[in-house]
């Protein structure tokens, strides 16, 4: 199969690649495919050009956008085709609920995990891409790991649960890692992960407490603002109001 007809395919399956195509410049129309996990097919004519192109990929595949980039006097098309990011809830809880619910209706995969079977229920998460009744390691290892496009939502209050899922997470290429609790109960369990080994710089990666300041008080609301800051990391930006932005909008204008 050709490099296109393998992308074809990859994307057809919901899955992760980009294709890189010459569209100025060089060999116009010569095609090279990097799938996620590394692997490449075809080829752009010149090895240095395939370096810089596969490079692009890998960029662009984890960040979920098609661009066109120049390398010297030669135009790339990179063609990106993922699937829907993830968020992967921890906590059985009526947040989480409401979470998934939001998560889905935004276009996200919600993923509900908690040990407790007696609250980790189909019937509980009807919104859930899958719910699973396993401890913070073997949910992990269910989910196929943790790549660059899942984010991670600790929501219990249980030390056993929050500390398991953190210490897998904080350790991994998860780009958003938050945890629910008072500031107190966040001073607490720093103690305890640093305790347990974990470096300052990893707990510095915890969003806590868990999602943007807008006042939330139902598990609506909650929901909402938990949201907000993981579409806002997803996108590079902080979150703040935009008749506060000097900045665009959005990146692609209309």
């Amino acid at each position: 199969m050709t490099a296109f007809g393998d992308f074809a395919a990859i994307a057809a399956d919901d899955g992760r690649a980009a294709l890189v195509t010459v569209i100025e410049g060089g060999d116009v129309g010569a095609k090279l495919l990097v799938r996620a996990d590394g692997v490449t097919s075809g080829g752009l004519g010149d090895a240095e050009l395939d370096a810089a192109a596969v490079e692009a990929a890998e960029e662009l595949m984890w960040a979920e956008r098609s661009e066109i980039r120049e390398v010297g006097d030669v135009s790339l098309f990179v063609d990106v085709t993922a699937p829907a990011p993830r968020l992967v809830v921890f906590g059985a809880v009526d947040y989480a609920a409401a979470l998934c619910r939001l998560a889905r209706a935004a276009g996200w995969r919600p993923f509900v995990c908690d040990p407790r079977s007696q609250f980790a229920t189909r019937e509980r998460f009807p919104e859930a891409e899958e719910v699973l009744a396993e401890w913070p390691e073997q949910a992990f290892a269910r989910l196929g790991g943790i790549d660059r496009a899942t984010y991670i939502a600790v929501l219990t209050h249980d030390p056993k649960l929050d500390d398991a899922a953190l210490e897998i997470a904080l350790r991994s290429e998860a780009p958003y890692v938050g945890a629910m609790g008072s500031r107190r109960a966040q001073a607490q369990r720093r103690e305890r992960l640093l305790a347990a080994g974990l470096e300052e710089e990893l707990l510095a990666r915890i969003a806590a407490p868990i999602g943007l300041d807008l006042g939330a008080v139902t598990p609506e609301e909650t929901a909402l603002s938990i949201m907000s800051e993981v579409v806002a990391v997803r996108n590079g930006r902080d979150g703040g109001r935009l008749s506060s932005s000097a900045g665009r909008i959005h990146e692609v204008g209309a």
